[in-house]
């Protein structure tokens, strides 16, 4: 930013556009960990599955179940609200400033207390050199072991290296990751686990998501080349 200021050059960006569909995939990898979706299909595809029987990959209920969000911003909250509406689940959050949430939820004052607390650990945080790997080996340790890490936020805010470790030694029951902290590159040996979804950064990939984000690009530079203020500056 301060190199484009200096350089002369407006920075827009499209929120509001991407809010609901990164909410959707949060919920998604919730889903799936939770109840081992893609370890079931890669079972069922490769042949494997025998029938049904009462003690066949039994996960873990959703419903009821406590939600803490790392930063509690736009696409926070929407996933704070589908939590609590859809799923009954209690809301707890860490954001560096106070909060207003329209939804009952409880603040907590670290993200080690959260992750204490939390069945499934949400990442919803910007990227940047504040929330780079954020989510590191102190946060991953308070988990419970029967803890789920959702990251659908930048992929540096995770220590990678840190949650193989705790995948790997089961510390935590499982991750669902949208994003990487190398992409597109994704570590073998995490590539290999079965107690981790991964998704292809899938976070907006919808046709309508995506139509309505080039729009809203198009509507600032319009309104920049016509000399007006651009709707979405990034300051």
């Amino acid at each position: 930013m301060a190199a484009a200021r200096a350089a002369g050059i407006a920075v827009t960006n499209t929120p509001g556009a991407v809010t609901d569909a990164t909410a959707d995939i949060a919920m998604m990898l919730i889903l799936m960990s939770a109840r081992r979706a893609g370890e079931g299909e890669r079972m069922l595809r490769a042949g494997r599955w025998t029938g049904w029987n009462p003690t066949q990959m039994l996960g873990t209920h959703v419903t009821g179940k406590r939600v803490g969000i790392v930063g509690m911003g736009r696409i926070g909250q929407v996933i704070a609200r589908r939590c609590h509406h859809g799923f009954g689940m209690e809301v707890l959050y860490y954001n560096r400033s106070a909060k207003a949430v329209d939804i009952p939820s409880r603040q907590v004052e670290s993200i080690e207390a959260l992750a204490s607390e939390a069945d499934f650990l949400v990442a919803a945080v910007p990227g940047g050199d504040e929330t780079r790997s954020i989510i590191g080996p102190e946060v991953l340790a308070a988990m419970k072991p029967t803890a789920h890490l959702i990251n659908i936020a930048r992929g540096d805010v995770v220590d990678e290296a840190a949650l193989i470790d705790a995948l790997r030694e089961r510390r935590i029951s499982g991750a669902g990751l949208d994003v990487y902290e190398r992409e597109p590159e994704v570590p073998e040996v995490l590539r290999k686990m079965e107690n981790v979804t991964l998704l292809p950064h899938l976070g907006t990939a919808a046709l309508e998501v995506r139509e309505a984000m080039g729009l809203m690009a198009v509507e600032n530079l319009r309104a920049y080349f016509a000399g007006e203020d651009p709707p979405n500056p990034v300051n």
